[in-house]
């Protein structure tokens, strides 16, 4: 009898034991793939949002070109899915004149308005050096410009600056919500239309802005 007892006794302990072995190890387990799957997320979800904030430079260059050429409704589509509804955007020239807009359909009708006056017939925007800081649903980016603006065959004008760029995740797309393009230099070239009389240098209208 008292072996049974103590057989009892022992197979509780024995089993009291496992339970409290198999406990740990299920718990250890559960941390170790929570956690993991935290920094796996972590790892694959940062390099997904600088492609995507990164795609929203881009996605500016693509509208401001397709004013350049003309369609402005189709350069107002475009800038609505880089920016928040109410973005504020801002040129600073390199003479230190600048200016505002609110909105991306008024920023358009300000881009066309500067292209026109100038007389472009299109424009490339060549976008550069992009750095981005991320920090959870907000980042902060800044990118190099080159710009050529076509006045013909034989003149264009070119610019050089730097975007600086306040951006946030909306509704789960990334965003630009601000936007400041800092102007560093602004140059007409033009090239001889024959080698007995060169072409007389493009004379810009004072003031003449780009974008």
């Amino acid at each position: 009898m008292e072996r049974r007892r103590e057989n009892r006794r022992l197979i509780s302990k024995v089993i009291s034991f496992s339970w409290h072995r198999i406990t740990i190890i299920a718990l250890a387990v559960a941390l170790v793939l929570l956690l993991g799957g935290k920094f796996e997320l972590a790892s694959a979800t940062q390099p997904n949002a600088e492609l995507e904030i990164q795609k929203l430079t881009v996605c500016y260059a693509l509208g401001t070109d397709a004013i350049g050429r003309g369609d402005l409704q189709e350069g107002k589509n475009i800038y609505r899915d880089c920016f928040t509804q109410d973005a504020l955007i801002t040129a600073i020239f390199p003479d230190g004149a600048s200016e505002t807009r609110t909105g991306t359909d008024a920023w358009a009708d300000f881009v066309y308005a500067v292209f026109q006056a100038n007389g472009y017939q299109a424009t490339q925007h060549l976008i550069g050096t992009i750095n981005i800081s991320l920090q959870n649903s907000q980042a902060t980016m800044s990118s190099y410009l080159h710009a050529t603006h076509k006045l013909s065959e034989t003149s264009i004008d070119v610019a050089n600056g730097t975007y600086e760029d306040e951006v946030i995740n909306e509704n789960g797309q990334w965003k630009i919500r601000r936007r400041t393009l800092k102007l560093i230099d602004f140059l007409n070239l033009s090239s001889p239309t024959t080698k007995e009389k060169p072409e007389k240098p493009h004379k810009p209208n004072i003031p003449r802005k780009t974008l």
